[in-house]
């Protein structure tokens, strides 16, 4: 029997483990997600094809290579392939054939187009980084969000507690006839009212796990959770640091700008091209083949005996192909002259996106300024806002702990004390929000002098 339930406990432990929550790290978060993420998987696709335009532009240095056969039959009166005579019959031919092409000179289109494939590969590599950037901003504020409203939760569980002891206390005091029972349902108001709101705070936890695993694509809602890690307020050292020094690091290592400045080298690599099509293209050309025909024969003889003449033989399908080929080669040059305008026109063109992309790159600068300079003021007030939600909260406590005496020897009623302890929920409440919401801004600020996301 004792062996029994000894089993019995360790399959209820196991049981328990393997259906235990895995608590999630911020750091954890964040490389799950750059494994994982949908978006940045779609990214490493665009840049594995771009890597294919590299391979292409290679390619275009060696010379190509094809091979050739065609087969067909023909009855009536024809020219046969094999003697380039007019004979009525039919007769079978095959024709197989090898050639060769590699281009001289294109006015240098094909180092342009190497070079562009380069190119082409790092700003999408720019790309896919920045978009991994934009993630890690987003799990880290989903997974504070997780924390607020948590945090959130506990404060209003804990308010929860204090009101049934205060609704103890009243319920002894309204039995005893010292307080109105009136006092006693508005203290029971006051608890049915903290309960709708821990259960919105529990739904808001909720939600904010379930975001959070959307955004890591994990579909186990139920065990996942992330670790309470208590986050402090932050040194604030990075305020030190001007804005305008913020931006000049940002613009050197900020994958956004590097692609920018990398479309501006892509569109100069372009036009490149584009005036490279003003220039002769020169090209040479091998080719070979032979051919066999079901009617081939070997010349005619003269028995020098009878005089009669004697049919040749029939030569053979591998005698054919050797005797019957031959070769080609040489080279050839396209001089453009007149195409419509459409080099000129091309040329035009490309000098145009070479214009709009370095205005794009002016305007990402532009924007990083202004969103650097944002954040730093953003970062600012809501520090201010934090300070203010603190005294507050002091403010409202020392209000509330006041108004708590005076109810207890029965010099405020109720709902007075009621209203007193709301305002002290509400100040907690915003302090909260004002906390994280600091927390995150100046994460993003040091985010934009390159601080990892690792070391917050």
């Amino acid at each position: 029997m004792k062996f029994k339930i000894l089993i019995l406990a360790l399959t209820c432990s196991v049981v328990g483990i393997a259906q235990e929550k895995k608590l999630w790290t911020l750091e954890e978060c964040v490389r799950y997600a750059e494994e994982h993420n949908l978006t940045i998987q779609q990214a490493e696709l665009d840049l594995e094809s771009v890597k294919l335009d590299k391979s292409d532009a290679i390619g275009n240095f060696i010379p190509s290579l094809n091979a050739q056969a065609s087969a067909s039959s023909s009855t009536g009166y024809s020219i046969d392939p094999t003697t380039n005579s007019f004979v009525n019959q039919k007769f079978f031919n095959v024709t197989p054939s090898i050639s060769s092409s590699l281009t001289l000179f294109d006015g240098l289109r094909n180092f342009y187009q190497l070079n562009r494939a380069k190119l082409n590969a790092m700003a999408v590599q720019y790309q896919s980084d920045d978009i991994r950037d934009d993630i890690r901003l987003s799990v880290a504020n989903a997974y504070l969000q997780i924390l607020s409203n948590r945090e959130t939760l506990n404060v209003l569980n804990a308010q929860y507690r204090a009101t049934q002891q205060d609704l103890e206390r009243t319920n002894e005091l309204v039995e005893n006839g010292v307080l109105p029972k009136g006092d006693l349902l508005e203290i029971q108001a006051t608890a049915a009212n903290q309960e709708q709101q821990i259960v919105a705070a529990e739904n808001s936890v909720l939600i904010a796990r379930i975001s959070l695993a959307q955004l890591l694509q994990i579909s186990d809602y139920e065990n996942f959770d992330v670790v309470d890690e208590g986050y402090a307020i932050p040194d604030d050292a990075v305020l030190e640091i001007t804005p305008r020094e913020i931006y000049e690091k940002a613009l050197t290592f900020r994958n956004d700008i590097k692609a920018s400045e990398a479309n501006v080298d892509l569109a100069e690599k372009d036009l490149q091209i584009a005036k490279g099509a003003r220039y002769p293209t020169i090209s040479a050309f091998f080719q070979y083949n032979t051919r066999y025909s079901d009617n081939a024969r070997y010349p005619s003889t003269i028995d020098p005996n009878t005089q009669q003449i004697i049919p040749g033989a029939e030569i053979s399908f591998k005698d054919q192909l050797w005797l019957q080929d031959g070769f080609a080669y040489g080279a050839q040059i396209n001089i453009p002259i007149l195409n419509g305008f459409s080099v000129n026109n091309n040329i035009k063109r490309s000098q145009i996106d070479v214009e709009r992309a370095k205005l794009q790159f002016t305007q990402e600068k532009l924007n990083l300024e202004t969103d650097i300079n944002q954040a730093y003021v953003d970062v600012k007030g809501s520090y201010k806002s934090y300070e203010a939600a603190g005294k507050t909260v002091e403010a409202r406590r020392l209000s509330y702990d006041y108004a708590k005496e005076r109810y207890n020897v029965g010099l405020m009623n109720s709902f007075d004390f009621s209203q007193a302890q709301a305002r002290l929920d509400d100040a907690e409440a915003t302090l909260i929000q004002t906390k994280y919401d600091f927390i995150f801004r100046l994460k993003v600020l040091k985010f934009y002098y390159g601080i990892p996301l690792e070391e917050w």
